[in-house]
């Protein structure tokens, strides 16, 4: 039977219906507001007079702010090293969280647990723990004062690791090298080595250790010093841990999710061709995560690019040039507290961070096929 044109118009006219109030959205709070922003980026006003046009010369003046400078090198310092981190240490989770060990439910959403926190919460807290006398610098130092019986423990739990795997496969029982009830008898091994040369007195603290009093936020340090101006401040260093912590759980579960898609069919035919865990993972695991790796990096580059709540909640813990991005270089023009807003700088400066980001997209597309 011949649909009638009414059914086909009412097919065709579907999709649109149900999209019409996520355009809806688009239009009124992204594309008026790009229009708006688009527009002001060419104009002199301050809110409180009407807009003057004058060209290019806000994306002129931005050139020669050093203000704007210094954010863009932040944002990219920051957009690159953490986007690579997060990445990185998302995909190692995630193959972790992958495996069928008891309890692998609550480490899932253990490890989850920083993306749904409160992202002021969590920086208020690691603010604290910044302090020249917070937990950070304690520990370091517990660490250092410790550190001999810390690199004996990781010596021991290598060896016995070693050890353990060997005689396993020597009795024809299949044993991966990170299997997890042996990682817990190495683990135990080389405690209770470290407790008895510790009791006996062979290993001890060193008492001549200083205290670690690291200055995370308010200084203009970089780091690594030795690199001169490729450096990044070292406030800008504790935001990006703070940033990687909490981002890069959301990452491991992209990648958990694109893991299981992975048919077991494809590891077990590896196996059968003798192939070990690290060739499976570079010849198989890698090239069928090419699409998830692809939607983390994306997302990756464009919330670092974007960076602001975070950096604006330090706020005068640290100085602004240490800390400002492209994003709070907007913000900051725009409100600049007691002073006269610039809304023609920030409008511009944020049409050159969406530009930026667009190629930045691009250009990682190209890179990695996807």
């Amino acid at each position: 039977m011949r649909p009638s044109r009414w059914s086909v118009l009412e097919e065709r006219l579907s999709p649109y219906i149900l999209l019409a109030p996520f355009l809806f959205f688009i239009l009124v709070f992204f594309g008026y507001a790009f229009a708006r922003a688009l527009y002001f980026s060419f104009t002199d006003y301050n809110l409180f007079t009407k807009p003057t046009w004058i060209w290019f010369r806000n994306y002129a003046n931005l050139f020669r702010d050093y203000q704007f400078g210094r954010a863009f090198k932040n944002s990219v310092t920051f957009a690159v090293l953490v986007t690579f981190t997060q990445t990185a240490l998302g995909l190692a989770l995630a193959v972790f969280m992958n495996q069928r060990i008891r309890g692998i439910h609550f480490f899932r959403a253990a490890y989850y647990m920083p993306s749904v926190t409160s992202s002021v919460v969590i920086t208020l807290i690691f603010m604290w723990l910044y302090q020249r006398m917070g937990l950070i610098n304690f520990l370091a130092t517990k660490v250092m004062e410790h550190r001999v019986g810390i690199g004996l423990f990781f010596a021991v739990f290598a060896a016995a690791q070693t050890g353990l795997v060997r005689w396993e496969r020597a009795h024809k029982r299949p044993a991966g090298a990170l299997e997890p009830s042996l990682l817990l008898v190495s683990a135990c091994a080389a405690a209770v080595v470290v407790w008895v040369l510790a009791f006996a007195g062979v290993v001890r603290p060193d008492s001549a250790v200083q205290p670690i009093r690291t200055i995370w936020l308010n200084t203009r340090q970089t780091f690594p010093q030795w690199a001169g101006a490729l450096g990044f401040p070292v406030p800008l260093g504790a935001i990006m841990i703070l940033n990687i912590w909490t981002t890069a759980p959301t990452m491991m579960l992209l990648f958990l999710a694109g893991l299981q898609d992975i048919p077991r069919e494809l590891y077990e035919a590896a196996a059968v061709d003798g192939a070990t865990g690290l060739a499976s993972f570079r010849h198989i695991t890698l090239p069928c995560l090419r699409h998830v790796t692809f939607l983390v990096l994306t997302m990756g580059l464009i919330s670092t690019l974007q960076m602001f709540d975070q950096v604006a909640i330090v706020g005068d813990q640290a100085p602004l040039e240490s800390i400002i991005t492209l994003a709070y270089y907007v913000y900051h023009n725009a409100f600049p507290g007691s002073a006269v807003p610039r809304i023609g700088m920030a409008s511009a400066a944020a049409m050159i961070l969406a530009v930026f980001t667009l190629v930045l997209v691009l250009v990682q597309k190209r890179i990695t096929r996807a």
